[in-house]
């Protein structure tokens, strides 16, 4: 993939990669987004208290976060495992546990090997189910909901494939 990042460089965009698990709680099926988004940010939704004392003096606590991401534009593909899983939830419009599944945010080296991985329980909600000319396009939101582990040591990528092992 190319020659190691040095301290001082600037990490391209490509190297962080986030992952839904297709499996839904069944057999785990990674599915790395992306192929067709410009842009993907994990809004972290900060709760930030502020208190003044009688002095008048503030302060402040960041009390926890509910972080979730948006997915505008996630075409539909022959084959791929999240599309026929977001098709079911839209068509059956699941609720409750039905939408609940793990994702993994994995920041890799230019040589494609893992620097960092986390997994976090989530919630995937498909918005819409339509689109124009372009294709079948299934947005969605993903719901981070706690149980964030780092799994650096569990996680591998072999063919583009992320792999989580239990121990």
């Amino acid at each position: 993939m190319g020659e190691a990042r040095k301290e001082g460089d600037k990490i391209a965009r490509q190297y962080l990669a986030h992952f839904i698990d297709a499996g839904f709680g069944g057999t785990a099926n990674w599915v790395r987004l992306g192929k067709d988004l410009e842009e993907y940010n994990i809004e972290l939704n900060p709760e930030i208290e502020t208190k003044k004392n009688i002095w008048g003096e503030s302060t402040s606590n960041v009390k926890g976060f509910e972080p979730q991401a948006t997915n505008d534009t996630y075409y539909a593909y022959e084959g791929d495992a999240l599309y026929e899983k977001l098709f079911e939830i839209a068509n059956n419009r699941s609720t409750g546990s039905e939408c609940k599944t793990k994702v993994c945010d994995v920041l890799l080296n230019s040589d494609g090997s893992i620097v960092s991985a986390w997994q976090e329980d989530a919630i995937v909600v498909p918005t819409s189910i339509g689109g124009g000319t372009d294709g079948v396009n299934i947005p969605f939101e993903v719901h981070y909901s706690g149980n964030r582990a780092d799994v650096t040591t569990k996680a591998s990528i072999t063919d583009k494939k992320l792999t989580i092992s239990a121990a």
